[in-house]
Parts: C-alpha cells; sequence; structure tokens
C-alpha cells in the first residue's frame, strides 16, 4: 500500500519542477551570500573612511537582505511564491508583512 503512495509521489510532476527551482535558487542563494559579504565589507569600509555608514549601500543591504529571506522561506518549504526572477522584486519586499505561506 506504501510503495503505491511512494509511486504516486514520485510522478507528480509540481514536486520535480519544485526541485528544479530549488536548485535554481540553491545557486542564486550562493551569489546573494557573496554579495551580502560583499556589503558587509563596503560598508565597514566606509565606517572606517568616513566615520559613518553609506546610506545607498545600507538601502541596498537591506533588500538583498530580504531577498535572502524569500530565498530561504521558498527552499525550505516555508512558501510557495517563487522569489525574483520567477516573480516580481516587488513580491519580496512584501513577504516582511505577511504570514509565510
Amino acid at each position: 500500500m506504501q510503495d503505491i503512495s511512494i509511486n504516486e509521489n514520485l510522478k507528480k510532476i509540481e514536486t520535480w519542477k519544485r526541485i528544479v527551482f530549488m536548485l535554481i535558487y540553491a545557486l542564486i542563494d550562493s551569489m546573494v551570500k557573496l554579495l551580502i559579504w560583499l556589503v558587509v565589507l563596503l560598508q565597514v569600509g566606509s565606517v572606517l573612511l568616513t566615520g559613518s555608514v553609506n546610506n545607498n549601500i545600507l538601502g541596498f543591504g537591506r533588500n538583498l537582505s530580504t531577498y535572502h529571506y524569500h530565498l530561504l522561506l521558498f527552499l525550505t518549504f516555508n512558501t510557495e511564491r517563487l522569489p525574483f526572477p520567477f516573480s516580481e522584486w516587488n513580491l519580496t519586499a512584501e513577504l516582511e508583512s505577511s504570514d509565510p505561506k
């Protein structure tokens, strides 16, 4: 009985599509992490050289952090909403004010 259920689960196209998206987003997540570290280093440099944070980098870092959060929600099955680039960038910003899923 359970073998039939497993076979049915393995044949679900939606699951396989999600796995493909998860692989794509895992690669994107790696790049986002590198960008976050670049933001960290730029802000440290800004503080050391000017004594204050760079507001442009601050906003970019906030948006990047929110996007990273959206990626993690999707990768951990906490949301079915596809992150950017398969949805609008604004959708990620809306996650801050809504419940996951």
